[in-house]
């Protein structure tokens, strides 16, 4: 049964703090096996990666091949249903001209003490794109990844994907054929999480990783950080609602389980400020969870992980939605501006009665990969900047050399660092 908190219980703040400190996802301490798996991978190579690829996906590298070609990709955009085409054309040029907006300027100029100073920004050489295999394929995470880094400049991208039994999700290459993918290899796990860091005979390595997965894929990306760069290490998806009693009770229960979905482990939570409204949609996820065919997964998630807050006011609804740092929250009311102003920590937000978080993973342009479990204090959703790094540079001559070098040489003198200060010394003298 999800939680029904109300604000004038006497026990709500303990439960509210016990909602927030749930930690939701696998029980299971992977970390272990992705260690021995990148390890393997490490020291076997191809072999390696033909090994766990034949153990976990029942698919032979050896002999059925590597690589997904270019042909393939555009073979399977030219068969693809011409309006699911048109779909995914439609959001690639959304997304791509939101992330262009992105890019960075270079600066450029100088200082009152005539010092030239600036920074200029570059993409990495090699970006790598984990997309998840088989039928639970998602070509939305294909564009959401890929798009990002070419409009960075990325020369090089490369995307793995497990192909459980020999199975290809045929619009996931479509999607790579739009996104502009340039090499493809059917390997998943945390097996290609390593190849992408580490590089093998067949897989020449990255320089970041991006993309979804489940916990072994996550924790090989953390394992591999600093190595590569990530975008994050996400956990369960997760949604609030904060809604007044003018919706439709049964918009808002289908916002609610349109995270429940993904896994038992999501969450799901409604903020409003009317016991009347908030009962109209508990009974409207009942019924749309009888028809849904994803009704098993959504109903895990919402009976262990959701909940419905009735607040005495929405703006009350605000500090406790900036305490959860949520992935993504909905502001359905009429001037969601007002509460807008008031959050502090989610990171996406969706303004209106008719912003949807659906319409966030598919279509709108900004990136639906975005940090999860309260990361959202501290981090930001994937965009051009990850696949992207800074080099600052400086330029003086004698005379504004001499302004400030005797300042840098006393400072490395206090950190007793003689050389430094030589360095310094033998150009002012």
């Amino acid at each position: 049964m999800m939680r029904l908190l109300r604000y004038s219980d006497t026990d709500f703040e303990s439960d509210f703090d016990a909602l927030v400190n749930n930690r939701r996802g696998s029980d299971d301490d992977v970390s272990a096996d992705v260690s021995a798996i990148i390890k393997n991978v490490r020291e076997q190579g191809d072999a390696a990666l033909i090994e766990l690829t034949q153990k976990f996906d029942g698919f032979d590298l050896a002999t059925d091949g590597w690589v997904i070609t270019a042909q393939q990709c555009t073979e399977s955009l030219k068969t693809l249903d011409p309006e699911l085409r048109s779909a995914l054309e439609l959001a690639a040029t959304r997304i791509a001209a939101y992330h262009e907006a992105q890019k960075p300027k270079d600066r450029d100029y100088v200082d009152a003490d005539n010092i030239r100073l600036g920074a200029k920004w570059s993409a990495v050489d090699a970006a790598g794109i984990y997309v998840p295999g088989g039928r639970a394929a998602y070509p939305s995470s294909v564009l959401m990844n890929a798009i990002p880094a070419k409009v960075a400049g990325v020369e090089r991208l490369v995307m793995v994907t497990p192909t459980p039994n020999g199975e290809i999700n045929k619009t996931v290459l479509a999607a790579a054929a739009i996104a502009g993918v340039d090499e493809i290899y059917r390997v998943g796990g945390a097996q290609a999480i390593a190849a992408l860091a580490y590089g093998c005979d067949t897989v020449a390595a990255v320089d970041v990783v991006t993309g979804p997965g489940n916990a072994w894929v996550a924790e090989a990306k953390r394992q591999v950080y600093g190595m590569v760069g990530i975008d994050m290490v996400a956990g369960p998806s997760e949604i609030i609602v904060v809604a007044d009693n003018q919706n439709d009770p049964s918009w808002i229960a289908a916002d609610l389980l349109s995270q429940a979905e993904h896994d038992p482990t999501s969450q799901s939570i409604l903020f409003t400020d009317d016991e009347a409204f908030a009962m109209s949609v508990s009974s409207e996820v009942d019924c749309l969870l009888a028809k849904l065919a994803t009704g098993e997964t959504a109903g895990a998630s919402w009976r262990d992980h959701g909940a419905i807050i009735i607040c005495r006011t929405l703006n009350d609804a605000m500090p406790m939605v900036n305490k959860l740092a949520a992935e993504h929250v909905e502001l359905a009311v009429n001037n969601p501006d007002d509460l807008f102003a008031k959050i502090k920590h989610a990171a996406s937000v969706f303004l209106g009665r008719y912003t949807p978080e659906a319409i966030g993973d598919y279509i709108a342009g900004p990136n639906h990969v975005l940090p999860t479990g309260r990361r959202a204090r501290f981090a930001s959703g994937l965009s051009v900047l990850d696949y992207m790094k800074r080099t600052s540079f400086i330029a003086m001559d004698e005379n504004n050399f001499a302004a400030i070098g005797p300042a840098a040489m006393r400072l490395a003198q206090a950190e007793g660092l003689p050389a430094h200060a030589q360095s310094v010394r033998k150009r002012l003298s």
